[in-house]
């Protein structure tokens, strides 16, 4: 009999296929930024400027992937370099009116294929869900030491 989280490995494998601000029912749309983007900026809203170096730390990667990343964001006007507004020696990033006005229509949109994908959930039902998921994320961050700020 397969354990319970053989399941979830197979279905947390499928969920990774998805990219869901592309669904929309059925119909492949361009996400408005790249994923990349999506999650950089979204922690740099909830966390407010941010440096390389804990910009490096949250997300467990190597200098070279994000400065890649973080050069993205700015060439777009997504982010902009800033100096530490708390006086230290490092330039932090800090999301700019562009990038918080693209970031809040990506978000909608992924929110709008939510909708549509659990339209006949009863709201307990998502909401359980969204606690659920709330937990396993919250494992891995605790596991990885690497906690995401919540609102």
């Amino acid at each position: 009999m397969a354990r319970p989280t053989d399941e979830v490995e197979y279905e947390q494998m499928l969920l990774a296929r998805h990219d869901l601000a592309h669904h929309r029912g059925g119909r492949h749309k361009y996400a408005l930024m790249e994923r990349s983007a999506y999650i950089l900026l979204s922690r740099i809203r909830i966390q407010g400027p941010m440096s390389n170096g804990e910009l490096s730390e949250a997300f467990g990667l190597d200098a070279s992937t994000l400065n890649r990343q973080t050069a993205a964001v700015t060439r777009a006007g997504l982010a902009e370099r800033i100096p530490d507004p708390g006086g230290g020696m490092a330039r932090k990033f800090r999301i700019t009116d562009k990038g918080a006005k693209l970031l809040d229509q990506e978000r909608e949109r992924v929110v709008r294929s939510l909708d549509q994908i659990m339209n006949d959930w009863p709201d307990e039902d998502i909401a359980a869900f969204a606690g659920y998921l709330k937990r396993f994320n919250s494992g891995i961050e605790h596991l990885s030491k690497r906690p995401w700020p919540r609102p």
